[in-house]
Parts: C-alpha cells; sequence; structure tokens
C-alpha cells in the first residue's frame, strides 16, 4: 500500500492519517494520530465464506498498550497486558455498533479490525481515533462496505459546545456524548450513540446531535477522498438467491404466519411461528430429500415475518402482542426482597424481569483501576449477569461476555449522575443485576431495577432513575415509519433500532443507540426521544407508588462508618512504625481504616462500638496538646524518677517524682501505682515531643494513710 499523508481538521484539532507500508498482508491498515496520541488500525477479511452463518461474522478488538502511556503494569509475576480491560471492551462494541450496520447483509466471510494504541499523550482519548481509522481501513481495503463513516465526541461545559474535548474537559462537562453518521445527500444518517448527562433535556441532544453533523460530513469527505487515491477494488461474494424456492414457501404459508402472528403472544415466543417452522421444514424434507435447501428456510421465513410485522405496524398500528405503538407492557416493582442483603430491587416490564441487589462497603472496597488511560478508584460499580435460564436456553457458564460488560456499564453510566459523594455519603457500593427473565431491553430494566434497590439501601440518591428502549420500523421504499416504545425480543431481532434512554424525571443521565440499517435522521431522533420521555416519566411514576424516596437510613447489616479529618502531618503516628498502631486499632476494635493524604479518616466496622472507639482512639493519638492542658491519665509505668501517664490513646507524659505532692517522697509508689487514674496538668513540651505532666497543679490528691 502507498505510504501516504493525510490531514483533517475538525474545529481546533488536527488529525493526521497515514497510511504506511508495516502491515502489508492485512487487507486495509493505518495510522491515524492527534496531538501525541497514535493508534494503528487493521482490518483482515477470510477469502472463505462461514457456511450456516444467519450473521455478520465481524470480530473489533481495542488494544490498550502500556507502553504508549509509558508505563508498566501488571502483577509482580506477569508484567504484560491479558485479557482486555472494560474500558478496551467498551470501546471496541463502540466501533463495532458504527461499522455493523454498514456491510451487505449477504457478507458472510470473517472480517476483523484491530485497533492498537501505540501512543498516548494523555489528553486525547484513541477511541474516536479508532473509529476514524477503522472507517479509513474498510474504505479503502478490498471489504465490501457502504461507508465510510464519521464520528465525533461532543461535550458542554458552560454553555459552550467542545469538539473532541480532552480527559479534563470531559470531567468538567454536562454532558459526554460520542456519535457516529454516515452522508446521505446534503444530510447525515446516525446510526450509533454513547451518552452519559447530568440530566440533560432532549433539546439539548438535539442541538449537539446537529452540530455533530458538521463534523461527521468533513470526516467522510476526507476519508472518501483517500478512498479514491489509494483504495483497492471491493471483492465479490455470493448472494442468496433461490427465487423458486421463495415462491413455493410463499405458496406453502398462504396466511398461516400472519394468522399466527395475528394470534400469538409474543410473550410466549412465537411458538406457533416455530411450529410452521419446523411443518415446512417437513414438507420441504419430502420434496427436496437431500436437505440442501433446508438452510435457506430460516432466511425466507424471517423475511416473510418482518414482511408481515412491518406491514402491521405501519398500516395497522398493531404489534405483535397486540399493543399500541406507544405502549408500554405491564409494570410491577418490588423492594426489599432478600433479608440479608443491604437492598434489593425487583423490575418486570411484561416478561422481562430483572433483580437487582445492592451491597455496601468500607472506601476501602473501591475498585482499584490500573489502566492505559485510567489510574485511580472507582466507589460505584455495577455488573449485570445474563444467565442462560433468562432466555429458556442452557449453555456452559463462562466468564462474563462482552455484551454483558457493555449492558452493565451503560447501566452504571445511567446510575452515576445520582449517586451522593463521598464527602455525602462515604460507602462503596455495588450493585448486581441478575435477569431472571429477558423478552427486551433488559439493560433498561436493571436501571429501575438498580434505582429501587439504591432506595431500597438508603442510599441518598437526588433522583431516581428509568430507562426505556424505542424501536423502529421503517418501509425503505416509501420512508414511512413508526417508532416503538418498549420493544420486545422480536421487534428487537427484526427492527431496524434500539435506542435506549435512561433518565430521571428531570433529564437524560445516558442514551445507547445502535442501528440495523444505515442510520437514522433528525426526524426519528427527535421523536424517539420524545417517546422515550413519555414512557420514562410513566415508568418513574409506577416506582414512586413501591418506593418513593430513599430509606432515611442505610441497613442495620451495613457496616457503619464514620469519618474524621486529622492533621495530614500526625498521620505517620497513626500508622505508626511498620504499622503497628494501625494494626493494633483494627484488631482491638474490629475496624478496617482509610487514610487519605488530606488527613481524612474512614472508620468502618459491623460494631458501632467499635467504631467510636477507634475513633477515640485516632482522635487521641492526633490531638494536638498544649501547655496548660488538663487531662485525666491512666498510670502506665513507675520509675525511681516519676511516672509515665497515658494522657491520650498513644500519647504519654511523664510526671516527675516532684510533681505529685509538695514533700519529698521517697518513692512514687507511695502516692501511686500502676493502673491508678490521677488529674495531670501539661507543663512543658520540649523540642524532641517529650511531654512534661504535674499531678499538683492538676489538683492530684494521693490516697489518705489507713
Amino acid at each position: 500500500m502507498t505510504d501516504e499523508i493525510f490531514e483533517l481538521k475538525i474545529a481546533d484539532k488536527q488529525i493526521i492519517i497515514k497510511t504506511p507500508n508495516w502491515a502489508e498482508q492485512t487487507s486495509g491498515s493505518c495510522l491515524v494520530q492527534c496531538g501525541e496520541t497514535v493508534v494503528l488500525v487493521t482490518a483482515v477479511m477470510s477469502s472463505l465464506e462461514k457456511e450456516g452463518m444467519d450473521f455478520l461474522p465481524l470480530t473489533v478488538e481495542f488494544e490498550e498498550r502500556y507502553y504508549a502511556a509509558g508505563k508498566i503494569f501488571g502483577s509482580r509475576f506477569i508484567r504484560r497486558e491479558t485479557r482486555p480491560s472494560d474500558e478496551a471492551i467498551l470501546t471496541a462494541r463502540m466501533i463495532d455498533r458504527a461499522i455493523r450496520p454498514l456491510f451487505p447483509n449477504e457478507l458472510k466471510r470473517e472480517i476483523q479490525i484491530i485497533v492498537t494504541c501505540l501512543s498516548w499523550d494523555g489528553e486525547n482519548d484513541p477511541d474516536i481515533l479508532g473509529l476514524i481509522g477503522a472507517s479509513v481501513v474498510l474504505s479503502i481495503s478490498d471489504i465490501p462496505w457502504n461507508g465510510p463513516i464519521g464520528g465525533v465526541r461532543i461535550t458542554k461545559t458552560k454553555n459552550k459546545f467542545i469538539i473532541n474535548p480532552t480527559y479534563q474537559q470531559r470531567t468538567e462537562s454536562e454532558f459526554d456524548l460520542t456519535i457516529a453518521g454516515i452522508q446521505e445527500g446534503e444530510g447525515v444518517l446516525v446510526n450509533m450513540i454513547e451518552m452519559v448527562g447530568k440530566e440533560i433535556k432532549e433539546e439539548e441532544i438535539i442541538n449537539a446531535t446537529e452540530l455533530a453533523h458538521i463534523y461527521i460530513k468533513e470526516i467522510v469527505k476526507t476519508i472518501n477522498n483517500i478512498k479514491d487515491k489509494i483504495g483497492k477494488p471491493k471483492e465479490t461474494f455470493s448472494v442468496f438467491s433461490e427465487p423458486e424456492l421463495e415462491r413455493e414457501i410463499k405458496k406453502w404459508l398462504d396466511d398461516k404466519l400472519e394468522k399466527t402472528l395475528q394470534e400469538a403472544q409474543a410473550e410466549k415466543n412465537f411458538k406457533g411461528v416455530e411450529e410452521i417452522k419446523q411443518n415446512l421444514i417437513t414438507y420441504l424434507n419430502e420434496k427436496y430429500p437431500n436437505g440442501e435447501k433446508l438452510r435457506y428456510v430460516p432466511l425466507i421465513l424471517e423475511k416473510e415475518i418482518k414482511k408481515i410485522i412491518v406491514k402491521n405496524i405501519l398500516e395497522k398500528d398493531r404489534r405483535p402482542d397486540g399493543r399500541k405503538c406507544d405502549e408500554i407492557r405491564p409494570l410491577f416493582c418490588q423492594v426489599g426482597i432478600l433479608p440479608k442483603t443491604h437492598g434489593s430491587g425487583f423490575f418486570q416490564r411484561g416478561l422481562t424481569r430483572v433483580l437487582s441487589i445492592l451491597t455496601l462497603g468500607a472506601p476501602g472496597d473501591s475498585l482499584i483501576i490500573e489502566g492505559m488511560e485510567v489510574v485511580g478508584k472507582k466507589r460505584f460499580m455495577h455488573h449485570y449477569n445474563f444467565p442462560p435460564y433468562c432466555a429458556g436456553e442452557i449453555a456452559p457458564l463462562r466468564a462474563p461476555k462482552r455484551r454483558e460488560i457493555g449492558h452493565g456499564s451503560l447501566v452504571e453510566k445511567a446510575l452515576l449522575p445520582i449517586i451522593p459523594d463521598q464527602e455525602k455519603f462515604p460507602y462503596t457500593v455495588r450493585i448486581v443485576s441478575e435477569v431472571l427473565s429477558s423478552n427486551g431491553s433488559t439493560s433498561m430494566a436493571s436501571t429501575c431495577s438498580s434505582s429501587l434497590a439504591l432506595m431500597d439501601a438508603g442510599v441518598p440518591i437526588k433522583e431516581p432513575v428509568a430507562g426505556i428502549s424505542i424501536g423502529l420500523v421503517i418501509d425503505e421504499a416509501s420512508k414511512n415509519f413508526k417508532v416503538l416504545t418498549d420493544i420486545q425480543g422480536p421487534e428487537d431481532h427484526l427492527g431496524e433500532m434500539d435506542f435506549k434512554v435512561a433518565g430521571t424525571k428531570r433529564g437524560i443521565t445516558a442514551i445507547q443507540l445502535d442501528t440495523k440499517i444505515k442510520g437514522i435522521n433528525k426526524e426519528i431522533i427527535k421523536e424517539a426521544l420524545e417517546k422515550a420521555k413519555e414512557a420514562r416519566l410513566k415508568i418513574l411514576e409506577t416506582m414512586k407508588n413501591v418506593i418513593s424516596h430513599p430509606r432515611p437510613s442505610v441497613s442495620p447489616l451495613a457496616p457503619k462508618i464514620l469519618v474524621i479529618s486529622i492533621n495530614p502531618t500526625k498521620i505517620g503516628e497513626v500508622i505508626g512504625p511498620k504499622g503497628s498502631m494501625i494494626n493494633k486499632i483494627i484488631q482491638d476494635c474490629g475496624v478496617t481504616i482509610d487514610i487519605e493524604d488530606s488527613g481524612k479518616v474512614f472508620i468502618t466496622g459491623t460494631q458501632e462500638e467499635g467504631v467510636k472507639k477507634a475513633a477515640d482512639w485516632i482522635k487521641g493519638i492526633t490531638k494536638e496538646i498544649a501547655v496548660g492542658d488538663v487531662f485525666t491519665g491512666t498510670v502506665k509505668k513507675i520509675t525511681d524518677f516519676g511516672a509515665f501517664v497515658d494522657i491520650l490513646p498513644g500519647q504519654t507524659g511523664l510526671v516527675h517524682i516532684s510533681k505529685f505532692v509538695r514533700r519529698r517522697l521517697g518513692s512514687v509508689k507511695e502516692v501511686v501505682k500502676e493502673g491508678d487514674k490521677i488529674p495531670v496538668k501539661v507543663l512543658s513540651i520540649d523540642e524532641n515531643g517529650r511531654i512534661n505532666l504535674s499531678a499538683i497543679d492538676a489538683g492530684f490528691k494521693p490516697p489518705s494513710k489507713k
């Protein structure tokens, strides 16, 4: 491939696209650079078709390399990258969702896109560069693809939109939106959105989307220029064509499908349709004994089912289960279900049912993140499980798949804006959503059940969050369309869009859009957001009827946390030599202790008494003692020249033998013994921090002699 350099200016950012002859055995490759962040993007397509595939065998990988950030991470014994981080998986999914709709439906060759971050400058995110790079390599390669696409990230701070912001600008923004699309005529069709925001109004999303169109067109124009200059001819592939078989199947079906779909409840997983399919296969088996044509049956049958469903919705406003287009399935909510958990919430929408369980932990239970882009701690986590039984299937139980990680992250983003900060609520919070039954948008059901669990646990959230998925059916010929509120399994599978929107009654906190068509226009986006808002408010009202506000206090089963502040210079005294002091406090009080550099101390324990004891101990160690302070101390040790008295936990002073009484003593034991509690006053503190005490000046009276 020719070594070429192309430049693209997006707002105030210069993006450089290079096509060096590095990965020569790929179908296409390029380098994309912004600032000092550089990604290598490659695409490879298999030369063989995969028989029997009913989906596009596409995989997208995003490879973080620690060297890109000048870091050496890993365990003590494995100093290399292993499995992708969640952040890398989410980036790969984002790129996949943007490019997938533009591959021909009939293409059944394996395709792999790999984005490798080679250099990272700490300012420019490699994910948008990876998205642009994927569009470039697919456009210039021999891989059949109907791109190119463009993609940008948009944030807003102080009424100002920022295009492809730095990490710092993103932390200060009202929302963070990533959007991709394809140019059609003078306009843009959007096919992927990722957004997290602080209760954003629908109008803001529309405005940001319109602004993105300008830059998407610029990116598409540049990639088309690259394609015209160095692009390869596209490979040919076999296209399904069995007109005689299609006619025969349609004749056999007659009106069987339409009648069944009218009567069938989608909640029952189209059992009637499955019966028709088996009868059709039996019929064709007799006619074509070698079974060669049977592999086309599911494809033709699905095509006919989709045709009927789309027609019924567009012409009769009738969905497979009889609902209207804007109708939500029956809702049911419940809280406080499990006896030993800190909080739990159950949410049901039709056949979709999710149970979310919340656990509260100490600040030290937060997740330590050590990645290429992010190093730090995470105190709010949401995890999503999709066991095979929830879909009525049998499958091996494995580690979470990419879909589960993606859905879990979406819910986490939706809830994060309402989670109280550590100053107000010092706990680490983990929610696990167990999908018990799946028939459409379990991620949005998880958002609702997690909100219920948060309130049940007494987490002082700002507002509950609910979510809904909006679908789409469209007649490509007439461009007639209808959006569908609360899509279920068949509508998700056969429809053209999955537009998930989550938020509070005040505004949107998260969006995720996927499409199966090239993209959707502004009109569809606007209507989808309006319908999502209507549905969201209805769901929130149902949730409110079960629990309207967070409980006034956390569960009695949750750990107790006390937060105190100490002088940061005293942290070493609390820890003690080799951790001796802090370990003693932890052991004696039955607590865990987390200390921040700022001097903030978090004391966590199951027993309130132990937590208070540890707090008093630490306060005693770190108290600034001044001359003239009076204490009631405990005689710890007696010597010939006086007695050492513990005045505070970890702080001891000396009472000289002459400072007990106003007469001469032969021995301190004449007036006190070890373990006695006596009043003492601070006389002085020397340059080494040694404390000199007086019992006389504190009003000490020795016991009378019998």
